[in-house]
């Protein structure tokens, strides 16, 4: 959510930031709807003195016997409070179409971010070891998940539909130790604080994470109201939501490991083979509370915990800056994190960190106090992929096959397999 105090101080700079961003201006809309809003509001009020006023002659009308007078007054007291409520509720319907503009505008860049229209002018920054030579032609993960009987398309087809997977036996162990790995990874190396939180939400937490009003149909709605999180970013972020945290306790960083589900609306013909891309999957999620000038050194910190995961496990990546014309709606700045899938032969995304700003705390009115009898402010809110588990399968899949089939287990998953090093072409674990 933006702020229209900023809009109305900086109307030509906040217009060159959604240009940014491939929009048109649209500073001289907002500021005619918040000028028609508080026009209403100071008519109210101006009506609300005249009643106020009237009420109060009317007692010394009576008091001298002016019936008249009093008649008259009395009808003024009535007809101003007619007047006051109509002129309220023009506010409160302005106020309303002025927020609901503001909820569907996205998040201003940060200067550095890159400018571009899309994937293509994203920046590559940091790029970790080579990808793997092999002596064979390297297979995609589905393909050698299916011949090992461990990954089945057509029976989550049975049950549930195109862009489901039914994973059993050597690889749900896989899938199952990735999870957590990488969450003891996040909670012994990076410090984060492991939480547990419902996957179902109420339309508020969603309105305070930027999923509504405007993407409603990427997510899943219960009958009963609730929304299926797309990721626990939603969650975590919205355990903010209408507090005022003490500033000595930030930063506040969560770590979390959930079922995630999208729509994937718009997605028709991509990445239809395999699990790139399900309506169904995990993801450990990294949510951080900070300070205002803390948030973009807290981004480079979390951008550092998610490319760390891929480093233990000896996955090649590369990292990039998203340009301002492929951003997330909630991102002021972004790195993705890619890693090489030499089955498809590409990078593929595991990965996105974003720094949001005040972006949502504004939304969900999540605010902190810098010291004890200090004026509260509003918080900054970051979060991250920590990483995607099934693209995390995917990789390992991919990156550690070999000639006959089977998949090398990376060493710090062994422990969580029962010390086994391979799993055989068979779908066997093997020591």
């Amino acid at each position: 959510m933006h702020d229209i105090r900023y809009i109305r101080e900086n109307p030509e700079a906040f217009d060159a930031a959604l240009a940014r961003r491939g929009l048109a201006p649209v500073s001289a809309e907002l500021l005619a709807l918040d000028a028609a809003r508080r026009a209403k509001i100071a008519a109210a009020e101006a009506a609300l003195a005249e009643r106020n006023a009237a009420s109060k002659a009317v007692g010394a009308a009576k008091a001298k016997g002016d019936e008249a007078e009093f008649a008259r007054l009395r009808d003024l007291v009535s007809a101003k409070k007619e007047e006051i409520a109509r002129l309220e509720e023009e506010a409160k319907a302005e106020d309303s179409r002025l927020a609901d503009a503001l909820a569907r505008l996205p998040n201003l860049p940060l200067a550095d971010a890159p400018d571009g229209a899309d994937e293509n002018d994203n920046v590559e920054v940091h790029r970790w070891s080579a990808p793997r030579d092999y002596a064979f032609a390297p297979k995609e993960h589905y393909e050698i998940g299916e011949a090992m009987g461990c990954m089945d398309f057509a029976a989550a087809a049975k049950l549930s539909g195109a862009r489901f997977v039914v994973l059993s036996g050597a690889l749900a162990r896989l899938h199952r130790a990735l999870a957590q790995f990488m969450i003891d990874h996040h909670i012994e190396t990076n410090g984060l604080t492991e939480t547990w939180t419902p996957v179902l939400v109420k339309d508020e937490a969603f309105y305070g994470t930027g999923q509504l009003p405007k993407f409603a149909e990427d997510s899943y709605r219960t009958e009963n109201g609730w929304w299926l999180i797309p990721t626990a970013e939603v969650t975590l972020t919205n355990l903010a939501a209408g507090e005022i945290l003490d500033g000595a306790s930030l930063p506040r960083r969560y770590v979390a490991h959930t079922q995630c589900f999208r729509s994937e609306a718009g997605s028709a013909g991509k990445d239809t083979r395999g699990m790139l891309r399900q309506h169904q999957f995990e993801k450990v999620e990294m949510v951080s509370l900070t300070r205002p000038e803390e948030g973009e050194a807290e981004l480079e910190r979390m951008r550092r915990c998610a490319e760390g995961v891929l480093e233990a496990l000896e996955i090649p990546y590369r990292t990039v800056v998203l340009c301002t014309g492929d951003m997330g709606f909630g991102a002021r700045k972004t790195y993705d994190l890619e890693v090489w899938l030499p089955g498809q032969n590409a990078y593929r995304e595991i990965s996105s960190c974003s720094l949001c700003g005040d972006f949502q705390a504004r939304r969900m009115n999540a605010r902190f106090r810098p010291e004890p009898e200090a004026k509260p402010e509003f918080l900054h809110t970051l979060n991250g992929s920590g990483l995607a588990v099934g693209r995390a399968l995917i990789a390992v899949i991919e990156t550690y096959q070999e000639a006959d089939g089977g998949v090398a287990i990376p060493a710090p998953l062994r422990p969580r397999m029962g010390g086994a090093r391979r799993i055989g072409p068979g779908g066997a674990l093997e020591s």
